[in-house]
């Protein structure tokens, strides 16, 4: 066991708590510990809540000692995106207009994690209203990647990710609306699940576009989204949208192989206009894989372009939608990139959303046909690893569509249909920048990715990768 709790997995200090290994105090002091020498550089939590949570792990050691479990995550500190709501706390959803906005209840995917047995760290940076792809965020500034603090994290899960990468907590929700919880993984190290569209119940997570939003965990592992995605994933009489049935073992998924398994890899479009750097780490994990076992399959896929561009302008127009009352009334408290993305979507047309919207159908029927027979497809989450902090700091200018559109061209089709996909870490660049890949599944078949992503992990080790405090 590690002489430092912080940096065990989430199902390692889980298990070292329930056997009394490891107190809750111990673990929660040491992230609270790394959260001191880490915060100044990274500005990667919103609240640092360590009283508290000093107090709740000495409750939860207390009711261990009687014999009495919370469930499965009994004792282990955690952090989440500061846009899940929890009641009496304040939820900044990354913005000026909501940082004094103090939460009347508590949203359906963090209660689960509390019915589990976790206790509260704090809350984590993201960007403004979760709208927007690179880490900036201009009220509260931006989060900085543990590996080169002068790079971006990705956003909007932007403390999602730094703060797993650097081990200030053992993992954190995140949302996936056009590659939000894919994009931290990628450019920090870490493992990101987005969900297959109503997996999760959305209740009490600020919403950014209704037919898009996801939720999802990021963390150090697939094994560790895989216990977490069983605790949350089910149906919500708060949320009509979550889908009902039973929720499958994820968890027991992790312990099979790639021996068998059919992996496609595109043969356009996510092998386009790729850096050298990335397009070697792809080739290199296909290697693995075919080292493995898997079966690697050229598959080609109906126009992603048009996905993607469906995909912007469906957020567009249902982000605007939600905040057209603000827009009236308080258009100066927003930051410049935000307010700008915003008003482009009132100026889109009621015709065109139908279309992309009457669209998604067929669009959905046509991939799974492409992909009948195989079990994922592989490919790059980004066409470029983390660039730096000032030079993605592109505001309200006339490049900042294109320079957004670039960075999540690669993610934006998944989330117009609706599909499951894990980020893992694949390599790195020769500078040490963490590069991932993604694994698109079939809907609800998040247990086949999780598979696929755990028997990647103890074929490698980048997911391990920690970054240095300098």
């Amino acid at each position: 066991m590690s002489a430092e709790p912080a940096l065990l997995s989430l199902s390692e200090v889980a298990h070292a708590i329930a056997q009394k290994r490891l107190s809750s105090r111990e673990v929660t002091q040491s992230c609270l510990k790394r959260i001191a020498d880490w915060q100044p550089r990274l500005n990667a939590f919103m609240t640092i809540e360590a009283e508290a949570a000093l107090s709740a792990a000495d409750d939860a050691d207390a009711a261990l000692a009687k014999g009495k479990s919370g469930g499965a995550l009994h004792g282990v500190p955690l952090a989440h995106k500061d846009m899940y709501y929890d009641a009496g706390r304040v939820v900044t959803c990354g913005s000026r207009i909501r940082r004094d906005f103090v939460a009347a209840s508590t949203s359906t995917a963090l209660q689960r994690l509390k019915n589990a047995g976790t206790i509260r760290l704090g809350s984590l940076q993201m960007a403004e209203f979760a709208y927007g792809p690179t880490g900036h965020n201009s009220h509260y500034g931006p989060v900085h990647n543990p590996f080169a603090v002068d790079h971006i994290t990705g956003g909007s899960s932007s403390g999602s990710g730094a703060a797993v990468a650097a081990r200030l907590t053992f993992a954190a929700l995140g949302s996936d609306t056009g590659g939000s919880i894919r994009m931290p993984a990628h450019f920090c190290g870490v493992t990101g699940l987005k969900t297959t569209y109503g997996l999760i119940s959305r209740a009490g997570a600020m919403p950014l576009s209704q037919s898009l939003d996801t939720v999802g965990p990021l963390a150090r592992s697939a094994e560790d989204c895989a216990l977490l995605l069983g605790l949350m994933a089910g149906a919500d009489p708060e949320d009509p949208t979550a889908a009902m049935g039973a929720v499958p073992d994820y968890a027991a998924a992790t312990g099979q192989s790639l021996k068998g398994l059919r992996v496609g890899v595109p043969k356009a479009f996510y092998v386009d206009d790729l850096d050298s750097e990335v397009a070697e780490v792809l080739d290199n994990t296909v290697d693995i894989f075919k080292r493995e076992g898997a079966q690697i399959v050229a598959v080609e896929l109906p126009e992603q372009s048009q996905l993607t561009a469906a995909c912007q302008l469906v957020l567009a127009v249902e982000a605007a939608a939600f905040h057209k009352r603000w827009l009236i009334e308080r258009p100066q408290d927003y930051g410049p990139q935000v307010l700008m993305r915003l008003q482009n979507g009132l100026a889109i047309p009621g015709v065109l959303y139908l279309e992309a919207m009457r669209w998604r159908g067929s669009a959905l029927a046509a991939h799974h046909a492409a992909v009948a027979g195989l079990d994922a497809v592989i490919a790059p989450v980004a066409p470029v690893a983390a660039p730096t902090i000032a030079e993605s700091d592109i505001g309200n200018s006339p490049d900042a569509e294109a320079v957004i559109q670039r960075l999540t061209r690669f993610t934006r089709p998944i989330n117009y249909l609706g599909l499951p996909a894990l980020a893992i870490p694949a390599g790195a660049t020769r500078a040490g920048l963490p590069v991932g890949m993604q694994l698109i599944g079939r809907s609800f078949e998040e247990a086949m990715l999780l598979r696929i992503g755990a028997a990647f992990q103890r074929a490698t080790d980048f997911h391990q990768r920690l970054p240095a405090l300098s």
